[in-house]
């Protein structure tokens, strides 16, 4: 289970949430809603140890996480994190040989509608098409927890579908996501639960 207990981030003079607490059972999901500028991404980033918190405790399985979830957590933002002068594959090689990764990557990229566009540099690639590259660094993390921020940003509807349906695979595994999205999402049938983010 991922635990947050009185969370509380200052942006400046702006409190972005003060008092925060939530449980995120295995197999399911937290879904953050709210406008722009109220926290959600910033709380991501607290889960993933990229900031720090002015108070507050994260822990996972009951192990308190001083630093996030860092390493235990697979983050994706609004970029897709690959380099723009090497082509999507050796992106992914690289990554792969980085996590230790004992995937197939054809079966992968080709999974992702990405195989006959592999050996293309990333700055060829259309803003959709890298985050499906995003969507494959994701997999390839092996990760028990999901952190997304936006994950439906540029994507068609088949991309849509190809985030749900791995989505809804990391749940019925017994993982946990957490997710930031506008649009309405699926999750397989699996529990999730909603918080409405604020200002303070």
């Amino acid at each position: 289970m991922l635990r947050a207990i009185d969370l509380t981030l200052w942006r400046g003079a702006t409190c972005l949430f003060s008092g925060l607490s939530f449980d995120v059972p295995a197999g399911s999901a937290l879904l953050l809603r709210g406008a722009n500028g109220t926290g959600k991404t910033s709380l991501l980033r607290v889960l993933a140890g990229l900031t720090r918190p002015e108070c507050g405790a994260i822990s996972w399985l009951g192990e308190d996480r001083p630093e996030g979830l860092r390493s235990l957590a697979a983050y994706s933002g609004h970029q897709a994190a690959l380099n723009a002068d090497l082509t999507i594959r050796q992106n992914l090689a690289f990554y792969a040989r980085l996590r230790g990764w004992k995937g197939q990557l054809e079966q992968l990229l080709e999974g992702l509608g990405l195989g006959a566009l592999a050996d293309l540099e990333v700055r060829h690639l259309s803003a959709g098409q890298r985050r499906r590259g995003g969507l494959a660094r994701l997999l390839m993390s092996d990760c028990r927890v999901w952190l997304l921020d936006e994950p439906f940003t540029n994507l068609d509807a088949g991309g849509r579908r190809l985030v749900e349906d791995h989505v809804a695979a990391q749940l019925a595994g017994g993982g946990v996501v957490v997710t930031a999205a506008h649009d309405d999402m699926g999750f397989g049938g699996h529990a999730v639960a909603t918080l409405q983010m604020g200002i303070g």
